[in-house]
C-alpha cells in the first residue's frame, strides 16, 4: 500500500490532501505537524473513516527531530511515496516572527521564514529523496503562498523571499530527477482555504494535487481564488490553515 506523508498537515488542506489520497488510491496517511493534539484529532477523523493514519510530532526548524519523524513514518508504513511539504505560521508565529514589506526586509526578519520554508524544505526532501531515487518512483509537492510564484507581493516580503528560494529549488529538482522517476511540483496558492468560495474549499484544493500525482507533466501548479487583489498579501498567512 502506498504512502502519503503531510507535513505541516492542517485540519483543512492537510486533511482533504490526505483524504483525497486516500479515498482515491487507499494511500496511508502519516501527518506531520508540531501540536500533538491537532494530531491526534486529525489521525482519529481517519481512523473513524477506515484510512490507515498516524501523526508524527516534529517542529519543521528541528532538523533532526524532522528527520525522526520522517524515519518513523517509514519504520511504521514503509517507503514514501508522496511527500507534500506546506507548513504555515500560526497567528501566535506571526506575533514573534512579523510579516515585513520589502523596504522593511532585514537578515532578521527573513531567516524565521527561510528556516520554516526553505531549511525545513531541504530536510524533509533530503530524507525522502534517495529512496525514491533508489525505486524509481516518487512524487514531491511544496507548496508555498502566491507571491512566490508570478505574482509580486511586497508586503510579505520575509516570507516570500524564503518561498521563492523553494521555488527555484523545486523547480530546478525536478529538472535533475524527471528522467529518474521522481516528479516534483511546486503548487502556489493564494486563497483563503475554507472560506466560502468555491475555488477555495479544501476538497476542491486537493484535487489539484491528485490531478498532479496522476499526470507527472506540471512542474508548477498556480491556484489563485482571492477576492480582491489587495488580499494577495495575506494568501501566506491563510494558504493552509
Amino acid at each position: 500500500m502506498s504512502t502519503i506523508v503531510i507535513v505541516g498537515a492542517g485540519p483543512q488542506l492537510g486533511y482533504a490532501i490526505g483524504k483525497k489520497f486516500a479515498e482515491n488510491a487507499g494511500f496511508n496517511v502519516a501527518l506531520v505537524a508540531r501540536r500533538e493534539s491537532q494530531l491526534a484529532a486529525m489521525t482519529e477523523r481517519f481512523q473513524r473513516a477506515g484510512v490507515a493514519a498516524a501523526g508524527f510530532a516534529a517542529d519543521v526548524t528541528d532538523r533532526p527531530a524532522l528527520e525522526k519523524a520522517l524515519a518513523d513514518v517509514e519504520e511504521r508504513f514503509g517507503p514514501i511515496d508522496v511527500l507534500e511539504y506546506s507548513p504555515a505560521p500560526t497567528l501566535t508565529d506571526l506575533e514573534e516572527h512579523p510579516l515585513v514589506s520589502a523596504v522593511d526586509l532585514t537578515v532578521e526578519a527573513a531567516l524565521p521564514a527561510l528556516e520554516t520554508n526553505f531549511f525545513g524544505a531541504i530536510t524533509a526532501i533530503g530524507q525522502v529523496l534517495p529512496g525514491m531515487l533508489e525505486r524509481g518512483t516518487g512524487t514531491i509537492f511544496g507548496t508555498t503562498g502566491a507571491g512566490s510564484g508570478p505574482m509580486v507581493v511586497p508586503q510579505v516580503a520575509n516570507a516570500n523571499v524564503a518561498n521563492a528560494a523553494l521555488r527555484n529549488w523545486l523547480l530546478a529538482l525536478n529538472d535533475s530527477v524527471a528522467d529518474r522517476g521522481v516528479h516534483v511540483a511546486h503548487v502556489a496558492l493564494g486563497a483563503r482555504i475554507g472560506s466560502g468560495r468555491p475555488a477555495s474549499e479544501p476538497d476542491v484544493i486537493a484535487d489539484l494535487y491528485w490531478n498532479a500525482y496522476i499526470a507527472r507533466d506540471a512542474a508548477e501548479i498556480f491556484h489563485f481564488d482571492l477576492p480582491d487583489p489587495s488580499d494577495v498579501e495575506l494568501a501566506d498567512k491563510f494558504r493552509t490553515s
